[in-house]
C-alpha cells in the first residue's frame, strides 16, 4: 500500500514540474529592447502597478522624499532628457525619478514599470550632472530590461518546480536552493546588462559615459577594503564592471 502511495506521489509530482516547464516555455518572450529572452508573467500595466504601489513605501524605508526642490529638480530633469533621447521613450513604462532624504544608504534602485529612486547619500557624492546621468540610465535599464518581472517569473516557475519536487520525493529544499542561486546568477547579469545601456542612453542624451566609471569608482570607495567578494553578492565587484563599461563605451561609439 505504501508502494502505491509513494507511486502516486511521484506522478503527481513529475505532473507539477512538467506543467512548471511547460508553463514557463509558454511565457518565454523576446525584449523588444534588448533582444533577449526571458521569462515574463505580467504585462506592461501590471509593471507599472506595483511600481505605483511600492513607491510609497520604498520612499518611506529611506525618510522620504529630499525637501531641496533644486536638487529634485535636477534628478527629474536629467533622467527626462535620458529617456527622451533614448529607445526608454518607445517603452509603454511611465518613468518618474524620486530623490531621497537617507544619507547614509548610498544606493540607486529602480521598481517595475519606471518608478526610479536615488538617495541622497549616493546623490552627494557625484562629482558631477553626468556622473547623475550614469546612475539614472543604469536604472532605466533596470526598467526596459524588465529585469524585476524577469525575476518576478523565475521565481514563480522555481517555488512551482519545489512544489512538485516535494511532493514527488521530498526534494523541494533542494530544488528551492537551485533556483535560489539561479536568481542570483541572472542578477549579476541584469547589473551588466543595465550598466551597458546606461553607457547607450548616456551617448544618446549627450553626456559622458566615461563619467560612469567614475560612478564605480565612487562605489568602489564607498564599500571600503572590506567589500562582500563578487561571488557572494548579486552585484558585480565594482572592477569588473568597470571593464565591462569600457568595453560597451567602445561598442556604442564605433556604432554612433
Amino acid at each position: 500500500m505504501r508502494g502505491n502511495n509513494l507511486k502516486v506521489r511521484l506522478l503527481i509530482g513529475v505532473v507539477i514540474v512538467a506543467f512548471a516547464f511547460f508553463k514557463k516555455c509558454s511565457q518565454q518572450e523576446k525584449n523588444p529592447y534588448t533582444g533577449r529572452t526571458q521569462t515574463i508573467t505580467m504585462t506592461p500595466d501590471q509593471e507599472i502597478a506595483i511600481g505605483l504601489q511600492s513607491a510609497p513605501q520604498m520612499a518611506q524605508q529611506h525618510g522620504g522624499l529630499h525637501p531641496d526642490t533644486r536638487y529634485q529638480a535636477m534628478v527629474d530633469n536629467v533622467g527626462k532628457k535620458l529617456v527622451n533621447s533614448s529607445i526608454a521613450r518607445e517603452t509603454p513604462y511611465q518613468y518618474e525619478f524620486h530623490l531621497l532624504s537617507d544619507p547614509n544608504a548610498i544606493n540607486a534602485f529602480a521598481l517595475p514599470g519606471g518608478q526610479i529612486f536615488i538617495t541622497y547619500a549616493l546623490f552627494s557624492k557625484l562629482e558631477n550632472e553626468d556622473q547623475l546621468a550614469g546612475v539614472l540610465g543604469h536604472e532605466i535599464g533596470h526598467v526596459l530590461g524588465k529585469h524585476s518581472a524577469e525575476r518576478i517569473g523565475e521565481t514563480e516557475f522555481w517555488k512551482t518546480v519545489s512544489t512538485g519536487a516535494s511532493v514527488g520525493a521530498d526534494m523541494g529544499g533542494l530544488v528551492g536552493g537551485i533556483g535560489q542561486q539561479t536568481l542570483l546568477k541572472n542578477g549579476r547579469g541584469d547589473e551588466l546588462e543595465s550598466d551597458a545601456l546606461g553607457v547607450q542612453f548616456m551617448i544618446d542624451a549627450g553626456y559622458d559615459p566615461e563619467e560612469l566609471i567614475g560612478v564605480m569608482k565612487i562605489l568602489k570607495a564607498a564599500a571600503g577594503p572590506n567589500r562582500t567578494p563578487e561571488f557572494q553578492s548579486t552585484h558585480p565587484d565594482p572592477d569588473n564592471r568597470i571593464e565591462k563599461i569600457k568595453e560597451a563605451i567602445r561598442v556604442y561609439k564605433n556604432a554612433s
